[in-house]
């Protein structure tokens, strides 16, 4: 079988998104009640829906209903975002919505670990540094925030501040080695191999 190509994530861009508060959890980012999708396809119109909208579906505030952020891809969040339950739905979600990096004070580890998975990266900095990203993103919606994975920095306006990125999240995105089942699928045959030699697997 020919080898999978895993792209490289070094480096992600785009403008910006700020959503504003701590311990935002996975039932906030995507509610249980949309979880029952065969697939992940469509989700996005659902991220942080409960937040977005009355029961009659009148929109609320919140930055995923404003105009402006509608083409953003980096969101901007405070600490602990991601926590509760380990429901692979919530960044799935955030991906079909169009984000592609995520900068924050901290995340919680399995939503961290979920979103190495898509390829997303998660990067760190504190909340001095992060509260200035957010009201510069809210002063200019149009800008763009640069997110060098490999460098740890990000760069917005005329400002480079430095992040920190998880070593082992580093390495996997700039290495293309992110998406262990296209790992996993491009070394089948060395799988196989291994689970045929070993005298608990039954291959029947």
């Amino acid at each position: 079988m020919s080898d999978v190509d895993i792209p490289e994530v070094d480096y992600a861009s785009g403008t910006g998104i700020p959503i504003r508060g701590n311990d935002i959890d996975t039932d906030q980012i995507i509610p249980a009640r949309f979880m029952k999708v065969v697939t992940f396809d469509g989700l996005g119109e659902f991220a942080f829906f409960d937040q977005r909208f009355e029961d009659d579906d009148t929109p609320k505030e919140h930055p995923f209903n404003e105009e402006r952020f509608q083409d953003a891809s980096v969101m901007v969040v405070n600490a602990n975002f991601g926590c509760g339950s380990s429901r692979e739905h919530a960044p799935q979600a955030l991906m079909r919505w169009g984000i592609d990096a995520i900068i924050g004070e901290s995340f919680a580890e399995i939503f961290a670990g979920n979103c190495l998975a898509l390829g997303i990266p998660t990067v760190t900095a504190d909340s001095e540094t992060v509260e200035a990203i957010q009201n510069w993103v809210e002063e200019h919606p149009d800008g763009e925030l640069a997110v060098d994975v490999e460098a740890e920095t990000v760069t917005y306006g005329d400002t480079t501040v430095a992040v920190t990125v998880d070593e082992a999240q580093r390495k996997a995105l700039v290495d293309g080695e992110w998406d262990t089942t296209a790992l996993m699928r491009s070394n089948q045959n060395a799988v196989r191999d291994l689970a045929e030699s070993l005298p608990y697997v039954d291959s029947e």
